[in-house]
């Protein structure tokens, strides 16, 4: 399923070409037409980082001429069209399509300014960083599947059944399963925060428990995400991100200022709260359901991809 596409047009020696970047849950896709004829593909797991495609054209062209295809910012993917170093089209000029894969090692240098695209020219071993998030996907992934596994599990109920009360109470229930479970597989199910994540579980039941009316039931996701919210502010403020910071960075394929992503996580959970009262203020009850399951998905990873980049260290920060 397709959840983004961009389409980069461009023309080389009087012949049209357009790149096609998409991205499913689980993978990037870069593709090269000439006209409707596709002639290249190439794709990349999320888990695996980030990673800037290159498109050969074909040799009829003449001299060997490359489609880099990358991030020239973090909500944007662009492409340049490379004559040797020389670039013969960019979609965003001065833009370096490399941008994302030197924001992961503190350094995105300009095409424009130094001439190149090499990744060997700005430091950057791609190799060590795609070998390190492979590791941590082979780390984490179970406890990946199984909170994909609990919100599927809410959204089928809640459609089928209309009753969302019920829903939260069987989502819940499926969550302290999986504690218990955690204790009988060497697996790791429930990541870095299965103590606060048992905890939210069970007032997520008890909220649902008491207020067995569908309006609470979505106003759940708001109270829970301010609460969640306050206690990533007091992580991050008074603690300097000991606890989240420290647990997110396990997963993020570069090192971060653990305060900053334990206060740009609260800033996160304030807002989707704060949406997730407005779409259930202002919206019918199926439209809700399918926000919280599907569309507010995109509007988060935007903000995590803005808190990651603030958060990230620089090589010039202080150890």
């Amino acid at each position: 399923m397709r959840i983004w596409t961009y389409l980069r047009p461009f023309s080389h020696l009087g012949v049209d070409y357009t790149v096609e970047v998409y991205f499913t849950f689980s993978q990037t896709f870069s593709r090269l037409f000439r006209g409707k004829k596709l002639l290249d593909e190439q794709s990349i797991q999320h888990m695996d980082g980030i990673q800037t495609f290159v498109h050969a054209l074909p040799a009829d062209v003449g001299r060997a001429v490359r489609v880099e295809v990358g991030y020239v910012s973090w909500w944007s993917v662009g492409i340049a069209v490379l004559q040797g170093d020389h670039a013969v089209y960019e979609s965003h000029p001065g833009k370096n399509v490399r941008f994302a894969e030197g924001m992961m090692q503190g350094s995105a240098p300009s095409l424009a300014n130094d001439g190149s695209s090499d990744p060997a020219s700005s430091g950057l071993d791609i190799g060590q960083m795609i070998e390190s998030n492979q590791s941590k996907w082979q780390r984490n992934k179970y406890s990946i599947y199984a909170d994909l596994a609990l919100g599927a599990m809410f959204y089928l109920v809640g459609k089928f059944t209309e009753d969302l009360a019920l829903a939260a109470i069987v989502g819940a229930g499926a969550g302290l399963a999986l504690v218990v479970l955690q204790r009988f597989v060497k697996v790791d199910l429930l990541g870095g925060f299965a103590v606060f994540g048992t905890i939210m579980l069970v007032i997520s039941a008890a909220f649902s428990l008491a207020l067995q009316d569908d309006y609470w039931v979505q106003m759940k996701g708001t109270v829970l995400g301010l609460l969640t919210a306050s206690v990533f502010m007091i992580d991050g403020v008074f603690r300097h991100g000991a606890y989240f910071g420290a647990r997110i960075e396990r997963y993020m394929p570069l090192p971060l200022h653990h305060n900053r992503i334990a206060v740009g996580m609260s800033g996160l959970g304030t807002v989707m709260a704060l949406a997730n009262y407005y779409v259930a203020e202002n919206f019918s009850e199926d439209f809700w359901l399918t926000w919280t399951t599907f569309l507010d998905m995109p509007l988060s990873i935007v903000l995590f991809y803005a808190i990651i980049f603030w958060a990230r260290k620089k090589p010039t920060d202080p150890a």
